[in-house]
């Protein structure tokens, strides 16, 4: 069992977005997000369900060709498939929970997009 908050695992960096994976087995994967103003995890469409849940700040949750302004306590769920990113426009805090966990293939676009600076590789 993982008991844990959000401000006992906040840790930002100033490069990118920063992932605390809380937990991950072959259903699910549970990582609190940190994100400064501006940074982003890229659209990628991978083959698995995500739940998105803003705690703190504000950003945008792309869902295929929706953009979702988010707050706190906004949720997102996007079905496997589906293109998905999320932008922060304020310090923004989120629960992503994945199922099941996306492959190491699936994460090339996030890659990608990172080394890029594009919220929307091609």
């Amino acid at each position: 069992m993982v008991a844990t908050d959000f401000d006992s695992e906040r840790e930002y960096d100033s490069d990118r977005f920063r992932a605390r994976v809380l937990h991950e087995s072959d259903a699910q994967k549970v990582v609190l997000g940190y994100f400064e103003p501006g940074q982003f995890i890229p659209v990628h469409a991978p083959d698995s369900d995500v739940a998105i849940t803003v705690r703190e700040g504000s950003g945008i949750v792309r869902e295929g060709d929706r953009s979702h302004e988010v707050e706190p306590g906004s949720v997102v769920v996007v079905p496997a498939g589906e293109a998905r990113g999320v932008r922060a426009e304020t310090e923004l805090e989120a629960t992503l929970v994945t199922a099941p966990p996306p492959g190491e293939a699936a994460h090339e676009p996030v890659r990608r997009g990172l080394a890029e600076g594009t919220f929307e590789p091609e």
